[in-house]
């Protein structure tokens, strides 16, 4: 094609001309060679366009060489192109603003490429956004209407039917104990205008400030519901409402489905009643504890009133206070803690001034005897607190308890209960009455806590749950420690008096005169020698080792390295523990070193007969070996401990009839700088049964002196109930003497034959180089003193809790 003006000449129109024709112009044209070498093919200077461009795609920038184009052929109107130097353009999305692209625009760099992908993601990120914030308000609009269609408000009447079941505790063989809660005994129904504003008042501080103005729920308690359900903590904070429902439901369990269930429930209540309504049901119907539902019956077990109008402010603040948590009604300090709450609301709500909460202080409740409306008579007044307590660590409230009657098959053994309770009478008949023993006996081959006696009448403080000093009967944790370590029973020790350790400002002395020097651990367990065991304990055990080997054994009463010395090492200083807990423990002994949970509950069962809760499928209650894994180092051990406690009731005058072979510790609790004392024990067991025997004065007078004015020791009261205890129980139920099978030491033997556990007592009660010491006031006889190993004190000693905490003090024997 030949040239021609104004196209690709080089005098043609706008030749050089930026803009224009030419070379360097839009419309210049380049002459390629054509197939025969004369023709050619003009070309615009700036490439060519495709030739249909969708709306919004990228033009091509002028700014890229032009297209070429291959040679034609004859006939060929246009060739194909040889190379594309342009880039292609992404056609991903058929919608691109037009305003990203111009018509002169360079080709888009990396960093472009990356800010339009992410300006895509972020398009369908908003998208999504938006359809998901539309779908988290209309479901739940959705779920709400569906849920409010579908659920039903139960009346107060309703409720207070559920509630009034019979519960029924039965004794371990399923013969019936005793009926609870027996219908309408508990119960009065009070109109709105029968409970006082003030009473109102103090509801509405404890409980739910908002009641009279909130709708039902509570959006901040919703969501610490569903942050503790996620996180596994409790509690909410619920309305008023909220609470009636779940009493009313009984359906107490922290997660999302019941608390949203709680919520609608209690919105349509709020939409179906008016608040007077509401807080008249809920108080007809809320638990307080002390068996008492609702806040007139609350009003006379507390306070003794029949009329709210009696209650003042100050007692009304304490039923209030109370709601929180039923259960606790016995505990003295929370009652002031939550009386201290609600009245401290109260001020700060203007229902009740600063002066008015100065003229009346606390209010303690009346004694729980004087209100009594349920529960057994004597020992066992108590005995549904326990099971309550108890059950309520297996996930089972006292409340669903009551609300669904459930029969209750309890591990306690009448017969055990019956000679218990006779050899604590027969015993203690015309004994001082600040002396209170406890007592429990535990079966070791299923943990079943067989006998259970805290007090005369079962009210006020349980002897047997409350923590107490032990004295030596926790010396064979002592023991327990040391054979842990592979020494035993026949390693020595020096047991004459001196400081341990030897910077120690103070002489750790023993309680009676010892019959050996250099005594064996088997020695000093059966003379309970307070120096060996604190030698011991301070060389080898260690203050750790001891409170290992207790708890090891069943030892549940707080035991605190931190808060412990070397008294731990004769059970004193700050060392605590129940009669629960060591009866338990000395049962670990007897079976061998296997541990079984002490319980009181074997069984729960729905009135129609189906099983709540059965112990065999309870996984805490399952046995384990105590001191070892190794089943045979763990028995060894448990063995070697028997073995030492073999010769201590023989060697205390209180061994078992017919020659049957029984273990046991006594031990006592010295009373201040005294020769008295103010706790006085004795454990012991067979294979068969364990039993402890605690003694304790009370706040008019902490001394144990007995009724001829002497001084009472391990062996004397305790070690006569147990023993009159372990006799009858035996006698009674004609149980086959059984032995602790082979006993094989750990650690050094014995060079010569021990003594045996049944050689006969000597006439005194004292080994016979055992001289008395003259500051005695006591003369000891056969029968005077049936504890030889603290009959007897070299001089008055300090108090156990001491100031100086790593120096055992002499004062507690056995």
């Amino acid at each position: 094609m030949a040239n021609g003006p104004g196209f690709g000449g080089p005098n043609g129109p706008g030749m050089n001309r930026p803009g224009g024709p030419g070379p360097h112009g839009p419309d210049a044209t380049r002459a390629i060679p054509g197939p025969g070498g004369n023709e050619t093919v003009a070309l615009p200077q700036g490439g060519l366009r495709p030739p249909h461009v969708p709306p919004g795609r990228p033009p091509h920038d002028p700014g890229e060489d032009p297209t070429v184009y291959l040679p034609q052929n004859p006939g060929q109107g246009r060739s194909e192109p040889a190379l594309l130097t342009h880039r292609e353009p992404d056609y991903e999305d058929n919608y691109v603003d037009n305003d990203d692209y111009g018509p002169d625009e360079d080709p888009l760099t990396d960093a472009e490429s990356k800010r339009l992908r992410r300006k895509k993601i972020w398009r369908r990120v908003r998208r999504t956004a938006y359809v998901g914030t539309a779908l988290m308000i209309i479901l739940p609009v959705l779920a709400f209407f569906i849920t409010y269609q579908m659920v039903e408000v139960e009346s107060p009447e309703q409720v207070a039917n559920q509630q009034d079941k019979v519960v029924t505790l039965n004794w371990a063989d399923g013969s019936e104990m005793a009926k609870l809660a027996k219908s309408g005994g508990n119960r009065i129904m009070l109109t709105y205008d029968q409970i006082p504003k003030h009473v109102l008042h103090a509801v509405y501080a404890a409980e739910d400030a908002t009641f009279e103005t909130n709708s039902g729920f509570d959006l901040g308690g919703i969501a610490r519901a569903a942050w503790n359900n996620v996180t596994g903590g409790g509690g909410g904070g619920s309305t008023i409402s909220q609470q009636y429902i779940k009493k009313a439901s009984g359906d107490d369990d922290a997660t999302l489905t019941r608390k949203w269930v709680e919520v609608v429930k209690s919105y349509k209540m709020n939409e179906t009643f008016d608040k007077p309504e509401i807080i008249t049901a809920y108080l007809n119907t809320i638990y307080f504890g002390r068996g008492a539902y609702g806040i007139a019956a609350a009003g006379k077990a507390y306070y003794g009133v029949d009329d709210l109008n009696l209650l003042s402010k100050s007692q009304a603040a304490l039923l209030a206070g109370m709601i929180q948590t039923p259960s606790r009604h016995k505990e003295a300090a929370y009652q002031m803690g939550r009386w201290e709450y609600v009245t401290g609301r109260m001020v700060a709500n203007g229902w009740m001034t600063e002066t008015e909460r100065a003229q009346q202080p606390f209010v303690p409740p009346v004694p729980l005897a004087d209100t009594k409306g349920e529960g057994l008579p004597g020992p066992l007044t108590e005995l549904p607190t326990l099971v309550y307590a108890e059950l309520k660590d297996r996930g089972i409230t006292e409340e669903a308890i009551k609300r669904n009657g459930y029969k209750i098959t309890l591990t306690i053994d009448k017969t055990a209960q019956d000679l218990a309770e006779k050899a604590v009478s027969e015993v203690m008949t015309g004994q001082p009455a600040n002396l209170h023993p406890g007592l429990v006996a535990v079966d070791p081959k299923k943990g079943h806590i067989i006998a259970y006696y805290p007090s005369a009448n079962g009210i006020g403080t349980d002897w047997a749950a409350e923590p107490q000093e032990p004295g030596s009967s926790f010396k064979p944790f002592d023991l327990v420690g040391l054979l842990k370590k592979g020494k035993g029973l026949y390693e020595t020790y020096d047991s004459s008096n001196r400081k341990i350790p030897p910077t120690a400002k103070q002489e750790v002395k023993n309680a009676s005169k010892p019959g050996c020097g250099e005594c064996t651990v088997a020695q000093a367990m059966k003379e309970s020698l307070n120096v060996v065991f604190t030698d011991m304990v301070y060389k080898d055990v260690k203050v750790n080792g001891v409170i290992d080997a207790a708890k090891q054994a069943g030892v549940r009463s707080p035991l605190d390295a931190a808060s412990s010395d070397l008294n731990i090492a004769i059970g004193g200083g700050r060392t605590q523990v129940s009669t629960v807990d060591m009866a338990s423990a000395y049962a670990t002994f007897a079976a061998g070193g296997i541990y079984r949970m002490p319980r009181l509950v074997s069984k729960v069962e729905n009135p129609n007969g189906s099983i709540i809760l059965d112990e065999t499928t309870q996984a805490v209650y399952q046995e384990k070996n105590a001191f070892d894994e190794n089943p045979d180092t763990n028995s060894k051990i448990a063995r070697n401990v028997t073995e030492a406690l073999l010769p201590v009731p023989q060697y205390s005058h209180i061994e078992c009839a017919s020659g049957r072979q029984c273990a046991g510790k006594t031990g006592t609790h010295q009373y201040g700088e005294t020769q008295h004392n103010s706790k006085a024990w004795m454990v012991g067991y067979t294979p068969q049964i364990s039993a402890a025997v605690s003694l304790s004065g009370d706040s008019n007078e902490l001394r144990l002196i007995d009724a001829k004015g002497k001084i009472i020791y391990g062996g004397g009261l305790p070690g006569k109930i147990w023993q009159k205890f372990m006799n009858s129980y035996h006698q009674t139920n004609k149980l086959k003497q059984e032995n602790f099978g082979k006993f094989v030491p750990i650690g050094k033997v014995e060079s010569k034959p021990p003594a045996t556990a049944t050689a006969p007592p000597t006439t005194t009660t004292q080994p016979s180089n055992s001289t008395p010491p003259t500051t005695t006031t006591e003369k000891p006889t056969k029968t005077t003193d049936p504890d030889p190993t603290t009959t007897s004190r070299t001089r008055p000693t300090r108090p156990s809790v001491t100031t100086e905490p790593i120096i055992p003090l002499p004062g507690n024997g056995g």
